[in-house]
């Protein structure tokens, strides 16, 4: 069986990936031991996933039952013109502060009507090996609420409203956002595209 190794140390991601990818052998980072950080200075989300995943393909040598797959994604508001975008992560300035981000997305928007508030979580997945070069995209379109609701999930999920559930992604069980997520979509065309190679 293949390994795929996950370039990220995203630990809500990384168990993301491997409910969905649960056939195959799916290991972060950390378990393979490896410290890269590679610079995502691409322009979209596809672009900075290659950008991951060839870095850690280029460091550990293409070799024949490796794969490394990379996500890249994050959340477009139409009303700010897709932004945050890549910007996701680190749209307050401080990768990965959920609170800041969420505190400063929710001031760009205190003014602006439900009804312009229409938003997407959009999803970037490569995936490279030897003879392999996968890229897949997902998204699920909601809503940004005026405040947080719900504290499962991370990043803007007590934010992002889904109509057809009537909650936010923070509101929801592991099972039901992977089942309509944008990361959960994108797997399901990746896991498509595996079987057939």
């Amino acid at each position: 069986m293949k390994k795929i190794i996950v370039a990220s140390n995203n630990k809500h991601k990384i168990q993301e990936i491997k409910e969905i990818l649960k056939e195959y052998n799916v290991v972060s980072l950390k378990e393979e031991g490896i410290e890269i950080d590679p610079e995502e200075n691409g322009t979209t989300f596809i672009e900075n996933s290659y950008i991951k995943a060839k870095a850690i393909l280029d460091f550990i040598g293409n070799k024949e039952n490796i794969l490394v797959l990379a996500d890249d994604s994050g959340l477009a508001v139409d009303y700010l013109n897709g932004a945050p975008g890549v910007y996701s992560a680190r749209y307050a300035g401080e990768h990965g502060n959920d609170k800041k981000n969420n505190e400063k997305l929710l001031k760009e928007l205190s003014s602006v009507s439900m009804e312009n508030r229409g938003a997407a979580f959009k999803c970037a997945l490569v995936l490279l090996g030897q003879g392999v070069d996968i890229r897949v995209e997902g998204e699920v379109r909601g809503y940004i609420l005026e405040e947080e609701k719900g504290d499962s999930g991370f990043g803007y999920d007590p934010l992002f409203f889904y109509p057809p559930f009537n909650k936010t992604f923070g509101q929801t069980t592991e099972e039901e956002k992977n089942s309509v997520s944008h990361r959960g979509e994108a797997l399901k065309k990746l896991r498509e595209k595996l079987n057939n190679i």
